[in-house]
């Protein structure tokens, strides 16, 4: 069993889940387990490097986790701002957990396609679709 995330860490964590249940590929497609892990597992190869002095920006292998990727940067960018070196290990680590989880690596999570991302919605529940969009006119009949 791994060890317990810091505050810092829980904190990071809740922020990349929030992004990960909320983001929605561009197009038909949807969002698996295997574009968190390899989103996940670029962003954090992307801070490890940037850890070692390396000024490196690993993308995702595919379209859907690169966009996925790209909302955690934009996200950890702004969160970490002035945070140090710190954070960014902090980000790194929680990372390679998320990276883990979505691979199916950890106890518990399932083997299904998207049975991490099943088990991050059942913890964040993504906001209602209709959310955004107004209510239809009851006078027009779809």
């Amino acid at each position: 069993m791994g060890r317990r995330l810091t505050e810092p860490q829980l904190q990071i964590f809740f922020l990349l889940a929030s992004v990960i249940v909320r983001h929605r590929p561009d197009g038909p497609v949807t969002l698996a387990d295997a574009d968190v892990a390899d989103a996940a597992g670029a962003m954090a190869g992307t801070l490890e490097a940037a850890g070692r002095g390396l000024i490196a920006e690993i993308a995702g292998s595919s379209p859907v986790s690169e966009g996925l990727r790209r909302q955690m940067d934009a996200l950890l960018a702004e969160v970490g701002r002035g945070a140090g070196a710190r954070y960014a290990g902090d980000a790194a680590e929680v990372l390679r957990g998320v990276e883990r989880g979505a691979r199916h690596e950890a106890p518990g999570v399932g083997d299904e396609r998207d049975s991490y991302l099943a088990l991050l919605r059942r913890v964040l529940p993504p906001p209602p679709a209709d959310e955004a969009r107004p209510a239809p006119s009851p006078i027009i009949i779809p």
